[in-house]
């Protein structure tokens, strides 16, 4: 699995899954400011993510292979540089945001995520970056991409008590592979196994509870334990995945 690419095909449908179901779930929140499996970041802080990625990945493509991006993995630095690194831009771009409502967050990443899905098709073959003697292409990325969407989906549908699972996990394993190569990938069941190497708790955040809601299915106080930071990392574990 390690060498082979992800099927094309399957990448295409993937990405596209992964980004209605984020249009979906945020279409059902009612409250921006519950908690998420994300460390320190209530849900709008998600949304604002979301936005800022999905506007940086549009980047990488149109300005491929000389992106800041492959600037940053020419470095051949160590995993734990890249991450650092990468963390430290999520925090940055986060923290200058405009303080607009979750909704308008999502339309802008949609916006992007859309114009990313029209262009990849006909740069697939491009070189996206190179990292330690290996080329990655636009279509390897494109799967880092599906990584990406399927986990804040995850993220969201925990954060209003919901679960999800992607319809086809498998290509996420191949796609985790070739679009995330500076980081491993745990063993086990597909989607889990992603979940848990992004730094996630499958199980978040216990198995008999919804987010924000005791035992008995009443809604505390969502600000309650739970502090916006000024600037966000990665998310958990500092994995770039976030």
């Amino acid at each position: 699995m390690e060498r082979t690419p992800p099927d094309r095909c399957r990448v295409l449908e993937s990405y596209q899954d992964g980004t209605r179901a984020i249009r979906e779930l945020a279409s059902a929140v009612e409250d921006w400011d519950v908690p998420t499996p994300c460390a320190d970041w209530q849900l709008i802080d998600l949304a604002g993510h979301l936005r800022c990625v999905a506007e940086n990945f549009l980047e990488y493509l149109q300005d491929a292979p000389d992106s800041r991006l492959a600037k940053l993995f020419a470095q051949d630095a160590a995993s734990a540089v890249l991450i650092r690194q990468q963390a430290r831009q999520n925090a940055a771009e986060l923290a200058v945001l405009p303080p607009e409502p979750g909704p308008e967050r999502i339309t802008a990443f949609s916006v992007s995520a859309g114009a990313y899905a029209d262009l990849m098709p006909d740069m697939w073959d491009r070189t996206h970056l190179i990292y330690r003697g290996t080329k990655y292409t636009v279509g390897d990325h494109a799967g880092a991409a599906c990584v990406e969407w399927h986990l804040h989906a995850w993220d969201m549908a925990r954060a209003i008590g919901a679960d999800y699972r992607p319809r086809d996990p498998e290509v996420l394993v191949s796609a985790w592979h070739w679009g995330v190569p500076h980081l491993p990938l745990e063993s086990g069941d597909a989607w889990e196994s992603v979940l848990r190497s992004s730094g996630r708790a499958p199980n978040w955040p216990d198995p008999g509870e919804g987010p924000g809601r005791s035992r008995g299915g009443r809604q505390r106080n969502a600000r309650q334990g739970v502090r916006r930071p000024p600037a966000s990392s990665g998310g958990s574990a500092g994995r770039p995945p976030r």
